[in-house]
């Protein structure tokens, strides 16, 4: 009777830790699944944090890039405006030139208005005016000739032209060469002088017929 009782024991305690075992197994996957459903909303909590700095960076590019835009056309208007001061810093004056009738018998006067920026300009430009008179009437003794170079200094003007063959006259017209450019620019006052140089060297004549002085002063 005893061993009876003693194995009905054992079997009920068999039965219990069955019964424990079974309801662990039941607990743990909803513990799991609570854990996985919360980590799935932090990380997707994460992710849209991290989208937000990409729209920003994206808008501070647009901005930057339309500030460059803004800033081309007030470069352009710089530009513009500094072209005008150069042109508007440019002087005008009328002087008197002087050419031949087309028998060379005479000297003649005319004027006109040159424009320059600066003390030799002004001289280069009386110079240019002796080369064309823009009147058939009016004979230029200078047209052929190359001015190379033109410098002032202390009342001095030095010129360095070049001379083609073709631009050769006769006695008369050389003598009115000389007369028309020294009457040309020495109705400036500030010019003293003028020293007329050949391709850079002192000549005796400019066309061989008259004595060339070195320099050319009032007379």
């Amino acid at each position: 009777m005893s061993r009876k009782l003693w194995c009905a024991g054992i079997l009920a305690l068999v039965m219990i830790a069955s019964a424990g075992c079974g309801q662990k197994p039941t607990t743990a996957p909803e513990s799991g699944q609570q854990e996985t459903v919360s980590g799935e909303q932090q990380t997707t909590g994460s992710g849209s944090d991290e989208t937000a700095p990409e729209d920003k960076t994206g808008s501070d590019d647009k901005g930057s890039e339309a500030g460059t835009a803004q800033d081309d056309p007030s470069k352009g208007s710089s530009t513009d405006s500094s072209s005008q001061t150069t042109e508007s810093t440019a002087k005008k004056e009328m002087i008197d030139v002087y050419y031949t009738d087309p028998q060379e018998l005479d000297l003649k006067k005319s004027q006109k208005e040159i424009s320059f920026k600066n003390e030799a300009g002004k001289y280069e430009e009386a110079f240019k005016a002796l080369q064309s008179s823009g009147k058939s009437e009016l004979v230029p003794l200078w047209g052929k000739i190359e001015l190379k170079k033109l410098d002032f200094k202390n009342g001095e003007i030095t010129m360095d032209i070049h001379m083609p063959d073709e631009a050769r006259l006769g006695a008369g017209g050389e003598q009115y060469a000389l007369d028309a450019l020294t009457k040309t620019m020495f109705q400036f006052d500030e010019v003293k002088t003028v020293e007329l140089l050949v391709d850079g060297a002192k000549v005796e004549s400019l066309m061989g017929h008259v004595d060339l002085e070195h320099p050319l002063t009032r007379h």
